[in-house]
């Protein structure tokens, strides 16, 4: 019963075999987890329960981000967030969610949950109470072409998933500091510090009184402590200059990473398209799905993206140079094997 009911919720990352050996299904920093992040969280006190305010930690996060400490709010995780301020709009008597054409599986999820219609680009986001934007975007990993215009509407709440901005490769964003205060930002380090176990986010409400009322809602719809005490640790380091010092150099590694990666992928007849993250997508020379059992027997998984609407292609996070060539072999053996 139990698997019936959670059969359509598709995510990369472990499954019921545990974490594939070579995962390239879920995009975090692969290069390693951030040591200082990693201290932090074993000196934890978790004898005791955090400050319910979280005072010093959104002090900490709103020095980072150079904002107003009350514009702060924390989260359990992404997921959680979305789903809490779904059921703030739904609450506030909103009917419509937006959602781009191709996106994070929970925005489409949280809005049914809470009876929200959902419309999807290129449908005209006119009257949506919620408007869901991410850059770089899932799953492409691209910049949002109409990631300006979500900013300067003032038709319902835009919130900007900023999941893969810390591990940008390529490119720049799209909004500068002072678009990116009109929108709700999503941030969830953990991505980037390589402790996608740790489940720590926090938004950012957008600067002016006009968010006040939608912060208390949130605040009221929020448990206690949604973050424990390693969720706290995470957070804390993720905004001192030893953690982004570290952050900075894994993302040159991730650079030539990635470089090779599509090197290999198109050496076997993929077609990878753009991408400015550490990950990216790529039509495959056949279908991966026939496929999947043979390559997680060998410690090898993808992430297929017909959940994303895209059949036919996979997406890829950015693994090592060992994982790549475990790829590109695990990828010849199960061809072979399928064709006979």
């Amino acid at each position: 019963m139990t698997s019936d009911r959670i059969a359509d919720v598709v995510h990369g990352g472990p499954d019921e075999s545990g974490a594939a050996l070579h995962d390239f299904s879920t995009n975090g920093n692969v290069v390693g987890s951030c040591p200082a992040a990693v201290a932090a969280i074993r000196a934890a006190d978790a004898a005791h329960y955090p400050d319910p305010r979280y005072t010093t930690l959104r002090a900490r996060l709103a020095h980072f981000h150079g904002v107003a400490t009350e514009r702060i709010l924390i989260a359990a995780s992404a997921s959680e967030f979305i789903h809490r301020i779904s059921a703030a709009v739904a609450q506030g008597g909103g009917s419509q969610v937006w959602l781009p054409a191709h996106s994070y599986g929970d925005y489409e999820r949280a809005a049914q949950a809470w009876g929200l219609q959902s419309v999807r680009a290129p449908a005209s986001h006119a009257s949506a109470a919620l408007r869901w934007c991410c850059e770089p975007s899932s799953p492409l990993g691209q910049a949002q072409a109409d990631l300006v215009q979500h900013a300067e509407s003032t038709n319902g709440i835009c919130v900007l998933d900023m999941a893969y901005e810390p591990l940008r490769l390529e490119g720049r964003a799209s909004l500068d500091a002072t678009r990116r205060d009109r929108v709700w930002q999503l941030w969830t380090p953990n991505k980037a510090m390589g402790l996608t176990g740790i489940r720590a986010a926090y938004a950012i409400a957008p600067d002016g009184e006009d968010a006040a009322p939608m912060l208390q809602r949130l605040d009221r719809l929020a448990p206690s402590w949604p973050l424990g005490t390693h969720g706290v640790a995470l957070l804390e380091t993720w905004t001192g200059d030893e953690a982004q010092a570290w952050l900075a150099q894994s993302l040159q590694t991730l650079r030539m990473w990635k470089a090779e990666q599509r090197a290999i992928c198109e050496s076997l007849g993929w077609h990878c398209l753009p991408s400015d993250g550490n990950f990216f997508c790529a039509r495959t020379d056949r279908p991966y799905p026939p496929l999947a059992t043979a390559l997680r027997a060998e410690g090898i998984k993808l992430r297929d993206c017909a959940s994303f609407g895209l059949p036919g292609h996979v997406r890829l996070g950015v693994l090592s140079p060992q994982s790549q060539q475990a790829l590109k072999e695990g990828w010849t053996r199960a061809t072979a094997s399928n064709e006979h």
